[in-house]
């Protein structure tokens, strides 16, 4: 899960930067989704270790990151489908289109941590 972690990180870090350009580089909020990435590639690096309890606490914090970008971007995701089949008018589209990005990435990203979880405690159970 760490290089899954790393990632992610770098996608979002993708994401941020690609928003930031795309916004004429006027709006630094736009790197908000890279300084999520950021944190996650730190923290898979971390997790890259043979030491099972530095590997799961790096790991535990990176999906609490990712479950806390995604709760703070969720809603994006329903703009998104309004301004795309209803035609609801947004005053900075381009900043919906990359938190409905972000949300989509670190729901993905949450979904696949918590599956794993289960199946290493299923595995140590066993």
């Amino acid at each position: 899960m760490a290089k899954l972690t790393i990632f992610f990180g770098l996608v979002l870090i993708l994401v941020g930067v690609f928003g930031f350009v795309g916004t004429g580089s006027h709006a630094p909020t736009a790197l908000i989704p890279a300084v999520i990435g950021l944190i996650l590639a730190i923290l898979g690096f971390l997790a890259n270790t043979d030491d099972a309890k530095k590997r799961m606490l790096n790991m535990h914090i990176a999906v609490t990151v990712g479950l806390l970008g995604f709760l703070g971007t969720a809603k994006s995701i329903y703009d998104y489908i309004e301004m795309k089949t209803a035609g609801r008018q947004f005053p900075h589209p381009a900043a919906v289109t990359e938190k409905a990005a972000t949300a989509a990435v670190l729901l993905f990203f949450v979904l696949l941590c918590v599956r794993s979880f289960i199946a290493a405690r299923r595995g140590r159970a066993a």
